[in-house]
């Protein structure tokens, strides 16, 4: 019989393992290198901790947990009012997102943590979505953030870790630049501040759904055809980011048009000068998220058909929900199922770690097998992924395991030589087959 795993989740077999864990451990190195900390939150939050904090569209997707016990006891349970029932059977949630979680965290553990505080997180989330290619009910985000310091360094050093990240992967991406500002700018432009969330909602579809979608869109939100026409020459922006920027600084002239326009053209100038070529000012881009404030990033693989593979931006008071004001942060998160599915469309994951192991002793028998374990813990302790057949099972079956894990080198030990303190190695990609002592193995391993 075989027992679905809920839909939007998966099973990994150990060779997709070995392939996440690349991708986490490469994230993991770029942060480290720039000072991030690791840090942890549970799977579960109170819902008020989250509820309220991704805007309308994201509270409908959050996982709901029911009250454990006999939860209806003593209680009229309407049926018909669909947020009342939740309040009354459930009060937790799984985290739909790992940064509000770091907001809780950050004001729970404000004498425990030295500001500015770097940290970095990997595990997983969950949304309540439907699932489709490149997006699932369950999976892992690679955040950082900075959190208590206002300073734009801070995005040009995203920047940085964005460009070293896909540049160990290999990968052909363009990262995509706005600033909440400027959006809400716009709104003030149409008189419709009020209708900031529509505007931004609705803009981050363009791409998605297309400009004709999204202005039928604004139009069920109350926008007219003035309005529109107001916002077809902000759509309609071309050229080089410099070209881009000198147009809307004559359309919008409001405080917050000036200041996000400031803010955009000094990451932009920094991250140039740093040499990283690839970002591009994209007006359309909103992220829906509510509580960003300041610049919005996304980035998109090139050569693959898929969503963002990355994304974040500047919240100025997140830890105010907590009852904590005034602490500034930015962060980007690396969507590692996206990036997986990149790198196997692609082919860019490494040949080096197809493989479980790097050489595999046989079993010949008992004084074999000890002779080969003492070969193998010799070879661990140089750092060389060494394993060895547990059965003294037939030579072919010993064999198939070696290619069925991908191992391309196998170790025959008999008694010939036993005797001379050597191995046989087999290449089995070239079938070349040599008696060599335990120091040739390594080398032989090491430049492989």
């Amino acid at each position: 019989m075989n027992y679905k795993t809920v839909k939007g989740t998966r099973d990994f077999l150990p060779s997709q393992m070995r392939k996440r864990n690349y991708i986490f451990d490469t994230i993991k190195e770029v942060y480290n290198a720039h000072g991030f900390q690791s840090i942890e939150t549970p799977a579960m939050e109170e819902l008020n901790t989250l509820m309220g904090k991704y805007g309308e569209e994201g509270d409908k997707l959050l996982f709901k947990i029911l009250n454990s016990g006999d939860f209806t006891s003593n209680k009229t349970l309407d049926t018909t009012d669909h947020k009342a029932l939740t309040k009354q059977i459930c009060e937790k949630g799984l985290r739909y997102d790992l940064t509000v979680p770091f907001a809780r965290f950050v004001v729970n553990h404000l004498n425990d943590i030295t500001f500015p505080f770097k940290r970095y997180q990997i595990q997983p989330v969950w949304r309540a979505d439907r699932p489709q290619k490149g997006r699932y009910r369950e999976f892992y985000q690679c955040d950082a953030d900075i959190i208590g310091s206002d300073s734009l360094l801070n995005e040009v050093d995203l920047m940085c870790m964005i460009e070293e990240v896909f540049k160990k992967f290999a990968l052909n991406t363009k990262i995509k630049l706005n600033n909440r500002k400027i959006l809400l700018a716009i709104a003030q432009y149409l008189g419709k501040e009020e209708n900031l969330i529509d505007i931004t909602v609705a803009i981050d579809k363009l791409d998605k759904i297309g400009y004709e979608k999204v202005c039928e869109e604004l139009k069920t939100k109350g926008f007219n055809d003035e309005d529109i026409e107001k916002l077809n020459p902000i759509f309609a922006l071309s050229g080089s980011n410099e070209s881009k920027i000198e147009a809307l600084k004559g359309i919008l002239t409001s405080e917050d048009a000036v200041k996000g326009i400031e803010e955009l053209e000094f990451v932009l100038n920094k991250s140039k000068l740093l040499g990283i070529e690839n970002i591009e000012f994209d007006i359309t881009l909103a992220r829906g998220l509510n509580y960003y404030t300041g610049a919005i990033m996304e980035v998109k693989a090139m050569d693959v058909e898929i969503g963002s593979i990355c994304g974040g931006g500047r919240y100025d008071n997140l830890t105010g929900i907590f009852g904590h004001q005034g602490l500034s942060g930015v962060g980007i998160s690396f969507g590692a199922d996206r990036i997986y599915d990149c790198l196997e469309q692609l082919e860019l994951f490494p040949e080096s770690i197809c493989a479980s192991s790097d050489i595999l002793f046989t079993n010949f028998g008992e004084q074999e097998a000890m002779f080969a374990l003492k070969c193998s813990r010799l070879l661990r302790e140089k750092g060389i992924k060494a394993e060895v057949y547990p059965d003294n099972a037939k030579l072919k079956k010993q064999m198939n395991y070696a290619n069925d894990k991908d191992i391309k080198f196998v170790a025959l030990v008999g008694e010939n030589e036993m005797k001379e303190n050597k191995i046989s190695l087999k290449n089995m990609v070239t079938g070349e087959q040599s008696l060599v002592d335990l120091n040739e193995v390594e080398q032989i391993l090491i430049k492989e």
